[in-house]
């Protein structure tokens, strides 16, 4: 196990060589052979080295986090996730989209924070985006309310403005120089949010592009004549019928990924648990928060809209995914492997 002490004797230990071979679906996923691994371990142990001062500072100032507990993680998951990233960037010779595909509580944003810290130090500019700053303004969705009474929340397919995603991909792929990217306040107009000021970058390499159904693709709407909970009504198969079909519209979208990546938790319904989990600790804080009857309304609406068991389950066997990382219950990462 990498320990602070690694860190802090200045040597390679030879045991992290043989180790990154032991687990044969993590070697597979991250491309270790006999033949590379220990120019691949050497490599990522320099790397380690370099980053580790700042990463060290990103968990007491940013994410929070033990960093005896995630240092396994950095030199299991991050790091080889990181240079992968960044190889198959080298390989295209143009900016790499990479998507990442998770529900609630799976780590999307500490995985993106912690990458993009990885891939800056690798000397490549990096954008974190999610499908959440692609929402449409709060006018537009106040007017898609009053179209539809059903979208009582943001964030179900139809409240996004895909044209303006694709636009920024769109733009960074054709290495414009400046690009305005879109950003989104949660907190604006009592929490419905709005539109914010964009951000402008330069001289994209590499898209951390993350939400909760990016990649997530349309089915076959006979399945949901024999739905899972909680679509249990007519009308409810009626509302996930209809957020199938507008799944089309984010096609598009997802033509523009050169890799999907799925933070996949072992049992769906721990959305629910982490998201009371949440609730309870910004409650204990002080903030105002959502009771656990309001906590399963909002989660059962995201389920009803795109149920994990009907679009998660097959999208992980497709190829159009490139890796799985599973989410134990206790938000630690599980088995890292390519869809068989």
């Amino acid at each position: 196990m990498l320990t602070e002490i690694l860190i802090e004797n200045d040597t390679l230990n030879k045991n992290l060589i043989s180790e990154a071979l032991k687990d044969k679906f993590r070697a597979k996923a991250f491309d270790i052979t006999p033949e590379n691994v220990e120019e691949t371990i050497n490599k990522r142990w320099d790397l380690l080295k370099s980053i580790y001062p700042a990463f060290k500072e990103l968990c007491q100032t940013n994410l929070q986090m033990s960093k005896v507990a995630v240092l396994p993680t950095l030199w299991d998951l991050w790091l080889p996730l990181a240079m992968q990233i960044a190889s198959r960037h080298q390989q295209i010779q143009r900016p790499f989209i990479q998507g990442i595909l998770g529900g609630q509580g799976t780590g999307k944003t500490t995985t993106c924070k912690i990458i993009n810290l990885i891939l800056s130090h690798l000397e490549y500019r990096t954008l974190s985006l999610s499908i959440d700053d692609l929402y449409k303004t709060y006018q537009a969705r106040l007017i898609l309310q009053q179209q539809d009474p059903r979208l009582i929340w943001r964030g179900p397919p139809g409240t996004h403005d895909v044209d303006l995603g694709l636009n920024v991909l769109d733009n960074i792929l054709q290495r414009q120089t400046t690009i305005n990217v879109p950003r989104f306040d949660k907190s604006l107009h009592s929490g419905n949010g709005d539109r914010t000021l964009p951000e402008t970058v330069e001289n994209i390499d590499i898209v951390l592009f993350e939400g909760w159904f990016v990649g997530v693709k349309p089915i076959d709407s006979a399945v949901f004549n024999t739905p899972p909970l909680p679509i249990i009504t007519e009308a409810d198969k009626v509302f996930a019928r209809d957020m199938n079909h507008l799944l089309h519209d984010y096609l598009p979208l997802w033509q523009r990924l050169d890799s999907l990546i799925v933070l996949n938790p072992t049992d769906y319904r721990l959305s629910l648990e982490w998201r009371k989990q949440a609730e309870h600790q910004m409650k204990a804080s002080g903030k105002t928060g959502m009771t656990d009857l309001q906590i399963e309304e909002f989660v059962n609406y995201f389920w009803k809209a795109l149920h994990p068991e009907l679009f998660i389950k097959p999208l992980i066997k497709s190829p159009s995914v490139d890796l799985i990382i599973e989410i134990n219950p206790n938000h630690s990462f599980g088995k890292v492997y390519k869809p068989s």
